[in-house]
């Protein structure tokens, strides 16, 4: 039986889903690299689905398919960093969304090993620590939960977004009263 079976959770028909695969293509999000290390191993890969969950507690959420190495790590391991890309680093998406070896991700760019042991992006608009405070299966993904330990953020750069599978960087809007 299927983890979305098992749940209850009917599979959408092909037209629903079709449709809802090309709705979400057009939510512009924020492009990130999730990192862990599990016994001295680290690994990471890209991901959009992280969002704020809560400010008190200050935590975040992310969601990663099941299929993949790093959802595995995460259900062991205690904490996870998340680095949020600059709009200057689009190839650090692309390295750890497949491009390059799982082993040598972390070679290129400015990685550094932060206190909690796992790599952060030195360089990152922004990075968040979480520890795991929840894991919530859900279709073909978990929704983790992660409480945050530390944080920072450049006042300098902006970040890497991904809309309809382009890169791109976000504009400010103009106030209401010039349009």
């Amino acid at each position: 039986m299927s983890a979305t079976a098992a749940l209850g959770i009917a599979p959408a028909p092909a037209p629903i889903s079709d449709a809802f695969r090309s709705t979400m293509r057009r939510f512009p999000a924020t492009v990130t690299v999730i990192s862990a290390c599990r016994n001295g191993a680290d690994h990471g890969m890209t991901a959009t689905a992280v969002t704020s969950l809560s400010m008190d507690p200050p935590s975040l959420i992310i969601c990663l398919n099941n299929r993949t190495y790093l959802h595995d790590m995460l259900l062991e391991v205690p904490e996870f960093a998340v680095s949020i890309l600059t709009d200057r680093q689009a190839a650090v998406s692309e390295g750890f969304s497949g491009k390059i070896a799982p082993e040598r991700r972390f070679d290129a760019a400015d990685w550094v090993r932060h206190e909690r042991g796992m790599m952060v992006l030195g360089t990152a608009h922004a990075s968040v620590v979480c520890r795991r405070m929840g894991a919530v299966p859900y279709g073909t993904h978990t929704i983790f939960i992660g409480q945050v330990v530390d944080t920072r953020h450049s006042e300098n750069t902006i970040a890497l977004m991904y809309e309809n599978s382009k890169y791109c960087a976000p504009q400010h809007a103009l106030p209401a009263s010039q349009n």
